[in-house]
């Protein structure tokens, strides 16, 4: 509002003082903040009164548009398309009816629920298949290969270490 910097303040509160005094500066000061809240309150009033004035106006032009779709929308319903729609929008808010169950049509059958099949058993096409893949080193499934030598090695390892445990426990 006004460009009043720091240095302004000090140099009039330093007139003030000298001019006025220290005695009755205090009661021009408390003075002077009861003009600005009533200037500040003006204000605050003028600015309610200019947006309440724009409001209205809005108020009027909204009513105006709404008058001219209700009257270009009375020029349907001489067909029903209006009412159908009108109907068709009740029916879509209407809350009464979301606490009960959905009914279900009365032509319509409930199917029981359908139980697991097991898998049909392998046929020779299927072995063949399954050789075929090999063939070409294309797994079928990924699983975990475990070699046969490696698995007789380690119990022949566990075996003479078991044997060993026990000669020494009969040494001693």
């Amino acid at each position: 509002m006004f460009d009043i910097g720091w240095s302004e303040l000090v140099l009039i509160g330093v007139v003030a003082l000298v001019a006025i005094g220290p005695k009755e500066l205090p009661g021009v000061l408390r003075m002077v903040g009861q003009w600005m809240g009533k200037a500040r309150k003006m204000a605050a009033e003028f600015q309610g009164q200019f947006q309440e004035a724009m409001r209205e106006a809005e108020m009027a032009d909204l009513k105006k548009s709404f008058d001219e779709v209700k009257e270009a929308a009375a020029g349907f319903t001489g067909g029903g398309l209006m009412t159908s729609l009108q109907k068709d929008v009740s029916d879509a808010l209407r809350v009464d009816a979301l606490d009960k169950p959905a009914e279900t049509p009365a032509n319509t059958t409930v199917e029981p629920p359908v139980a697991p099949t097991t898998p049909e058993a392998p046929t020779p096409e299927t072995f063949v298949e399954a050789e075929a893949h090999s063939a070409v080193n294309e797994p079928l499934a990924i699983t975990r290969e475990v070699e046969q030598t490696a698995v007789v090695q380690d119990t022949a390892v566990q075996d003479t270490a078991a044997s060993e445990a026990i000669k020494d426990a009969k040494a001693s």
